[in-house]
């Protein structure tokens, strides 16, 4: 299997983290990085030992230098730069979510079969071993009757929010807020598991700025519920579990799946319950959380495909279509949204 040349769009602690994880792959090389200054890019380039920088993002798409493209830029440019660099060949393995909206997300889709290039959405908890012992065990729980994820961390930027000063994190015009940023991760294992809902039903609270600070959604499935919680205004210890008539599976954080349990239904005898010891599922897992996204990415590349079973882009699109009906619920609107952004995408093809 060939390397693959990576460049990478975005230079914070998010970027730090994907490159140790992926470095953990012989496949993976790191050729260049795009800065929006040359200082930077110098700086972060010396410290990750990349032999090329760019300020440009079209130079470093056309460049023979790199193969693929790591995007891990603020949510409002993933599609424009996404489509940027698949017009110009090359494969992109980009950050959740994938887009700012549905609309972006099916735009990227249609870049990725024009050019016949890779795209995938780097969310990592479904593609790690964990959540295959997951997938492998959900058969145990008999006839599915609820999924519940929770995902709230205490924004260390809401405190700077609180004295009047929004860092990105809470702009709207950066496509941010807590469902982008964290409550994606309790939605799109709930897509791979379950598929689309027929009824979503949010509720939320909507920060100054105009982003949901938290929300709480509930899902209709045909004869099993699903709710997940999420802010970034409040903390929360809750783990996950997805529940059935023979049984439960709990995790211990939805984001980052280091415990699964296996707990059978008490079982009658004598007119009494008995409860039947929990089984703990949990499988090693050898290499960095971010080991796992890049190597499927780079399967997916030297193997010729378009896309990933798991991380697929049906997947990312119904969480997408999701979010935007969770948003359109709670008031949240993106510039992106606007039917301005199909001149700004135009304009980078």
């Amino acid at each position: 299997m060939k390397n693959v040349r990576f460049g990478v769009v975005g230079t914070n602690f998010i970027t730090d983290w994907v490159i140790a994880g992926a470095r953990q792959d012989k496949r993976f090389e790191l050729a260049a990085v795009c800065s929006r200054t040359q200082e930077r890019a110098d700086e972060f380039a010396a410290k990750h030992r990349i032999p090329y920088t760019f300020t440009s993002l079209e130079e470093m798409a056309e460049s023979p230098v790199i193969d693929a493209v790591y995007i891990a830029s603020p949510n409002c440019m993933h599609a424009s730069q996404s489509i940027l660099c698949m017009n110009r060949g090359k494969h992109v393995l980009c950050e959740k979510p994938l887009a700012s909206n549905a609309k972006e997300a099916r735009e990227m889709i249609a870049a990725s079969e024009a050019n016949g290039v890779t795209l995938m959405e780097a969310m990592k908890p479904t593609l790690t071993p964990n959540f295959k012992a997951l997938m492998d065990a959900l058969p145990r729980v008999g006839t599915l009757r609820r999924y519940f994820a929770s995902y709230c961390q205490y924004s260390s930027r809401y405190d700077k929010f609180k004295e009047g000063i929004v860092l990105n994190a809470f702009k709207p015009e950066y496509s941010n807020g807590a469902m982008m940023d964290i409550g994606v991760y309790t939605v799109y294992p709930m897509v791979v598991l379950f598929g689309r809902p027929k009824r979503v039903t949010a509720s939320g609270i909507l920060l100054s700025s105009g982003v949901d600070g938290q929300g709480a959604v509930n899902f209709e499935y045909e004869g099993m519920n699903a709710t997940v919680l999420y802010s970034k205004i409040a903390n929360s210890s809750l783990p996950t579990e997805i529940e059935g008539e023979s049984g439960n599976l709990m995790l211990d954080r939805i984001n980052q799946i280091k415990q699964i349990t296996w707990q059978p239904r008490a079982a009658a005898a004598s007119g009494k319950g008995i409860q039947l010891p929990a089984e703990d599922m949990t499988v090693p897992t050898p290499n960095d959380e971010y080991y796992y996204e890049v190597a499927e990415f780079i399967d997916l590349v030297n193997d010729g495909k378009r896309e990933s079973a798991i991380n697929s882009h049906s997947n990312s699109l119904a969480t997408l279509e999701i979010i935007d009906e969770v948003r359109r619920q709670l008031g949240v609107v993106y510039p992106a949204d606007m039917p301005s952004t199909d001149k700004i995408l135009s304009a980078n093809k």
